[in-house]
């Protein structure tokens, strides 16, 4: 009798260890036959028109990320609202890795700026990596009789609300670069609002338009040529490809910093080995073949972690709200 229950007992452990053997082993095979990220085509949303800085990044980098992740990789531009509809429309995509952002300083912006904003970029959206970022550059037209930031504090001072400057549009960066001068300086000038940079750069070389605050390198190619005149840029440093310009800082208006930076993001929840998949794929390619090309045009590749990307993104929130609650600008 003894020996018979004995023996059950060993079958029944037998019985159990074999079904335990045999889950483990059905895990492990799923694990290993699970399709790796990629498995189709990636959407690469951009948040302003064909063209500018973000958008040459954005392409570049996505022509060759298609050939590395073995996937093709589509830019989806959707411009209007500051960014938002390209924002809003990431944020309700499925949080797979299929839907890319091209992160960009409205994103810490706008919160402040709009009065209703349909999604929290800190909350609703994942970081991967920061990609690049550049000085903006103060320029004047031509046609105003001032060639130095002081020149145009004491001419803006003896004139008050004479002089204009344009951007690409309310609350972008060159109108709240504008702003911040502006209130820095302690000068009275009139922003006027365009629908995009390419408008506001034609008034300014035609005398319409005074002053300008836009990244450098938009406007590299008209300073080169003297179609404006380049008058500081807004990084506390020198920047290399405008070597003669001094830095805003050093020429009269302490402690001015600005840049305009543009980023990868993805929606919040998209697995943590699917941001490090796009990781590891992005900053290779800027930090490798990209570098040289980028850095050509003024611009400094970062390929930081989503870590410090994520820092970043939260300084700068804080730093903006400053600017936008001392501007006044509110959009509704």
């Amino acid at each position: 009798m003894a020996s018979t229950l004995h023996r059950k007992g060993l079958d029944t452990a037998a019985l159990t260890f074999g079904c335990l053997a045999l889950s483990a082993s059905m895990q492990v095979g799923a694990q290993v036959g699970a399709p790796a990220f990629p498995t189709k085509p990636i959407r690469w949303v951009a948040p302003f028109a064909p063209g500018g800085t973000s958008d040459i990044v954005a392409r570049a980098v996505a022509q060759r990320l298609s050939a590395t992740l073995g996937q093709q990789v589509v830019i989806d531009n959707r411009a209007g609202a500051g960014g938002n509809i390209a924002a809003d429309l990431v944020v309700r995509a499925p949080a797979d890795g299929y839907t890319l952002l091209t992160g960009f300083p409205g994103l810490a912006i706008n919160p402040s700026l709009y009065a209703k904003l349909t999604y929290d970029p800190l909350k609703d959206l994942a970081p991967v990596t920061l990609m690049t970022s550049a000085p903006l550059v103060l320029v004047s037209s031509p046609t105003i009789p001032v060639k130095t930031v002081s020149e145009l504090v004491a001419l803006a001072v003896a004139k008050p609300g004479t002089l204009n400057f344009c951007s690409a549009g309310n609350g972008t960066s060159s109108h709240l670069a504008g702003e911040l001068f502006k209130s820095m300086a302690k000068i009275d000038i009139v922003h006027v609002p365009y629908k995009g940079s390419v408008e506001c750069m034609a008034d300014l070389m035609g005398g319409r338009i005074s002053l300008m605050v836009n990244p450098l390198p938009e406007m590299l190619p008209m300073i080169k040529s003297n179609k404006l005149r380049g008058m500081a840029v807004s990084s506390l440093q020198r920047a290399p490809s405008v070597p003669d310009l001094p830095a805003v800082t050093d020429a009269g208006v302490k402690g001015y910093e600005v840049s305009t930076w543009n980023g990868v993001m993805v929606p919040a929840g998209t697995p943590a080995s699917v941001i490090a998949r796009l990781h590891t794929e992005v900053a290779g390619l800027l930090k490798g073949e990209l570098r040289k090309s980028l850095e050509e045009q003024a611009l400094t590749v970062i390929a930081n972690t989503p870590e410090e990307f994520g820092a970043f993104l939260r300084a700068e929130t804080t730093k903006w709200a400053a600017v936008v609650k001392a501007s006044g600008a509110r959009i509704q």
